[in-house]
């Protein structure tokens, strides 16, 4: 059974912190006024659009490397491969943190063949 913690209003927001899920592991829970207007445009229901906006926000988070793969997957609700999986519909590719550093890697390399530096 949930544990509810207290509640904080913030202009369209509402903050409650200190949930645990069944698994025991402390949650907040966030509550976003959103009109209907949005979701008849969208053609879904607030369950439909609160999953989306979940995968949309881990997304967005991971793509400007605020988070890992893994810990975006946990913010979906998802698990990590299927995380992954959904990257290529929001048109965003999976490594390329990796590649931006490796990237830079080679720069410096490029720079400096002997890694001597000035």
């Amino acid at each position: 059974m949930p544990h509810w913690g207290a509640a904080l209003p913030v202009a369209g927001l509402m903050i409650e912190a200190g949930l645990f899920n069944a698994t025991g592991i402390q949650m907040t829970q966030l509550h976003i006024e959103v009109p209907d207007e949005i979701l008849i445009a969208e053609k879904t229901d607030a369950e439909g659009f609160a999953r989306e906006l979940r995968l949309l926000a881990a997304v967005k988070l991971f793509e400007l490397g605020r988070l890992t793969s893994g810990r975006a997957a946990q913010l979906a609700g998802l698990p990590r491969v299927a995380f992954l999986m959904q990257l290529e519909r929001c048109r965003v590719f999976p490594l390329s943190g990796e590649l931006d550093e490796l990237d830079g890697r080679s720069l410096v390399r490029t720079a400096d063949p002997t890694g001597a530096g000035p």
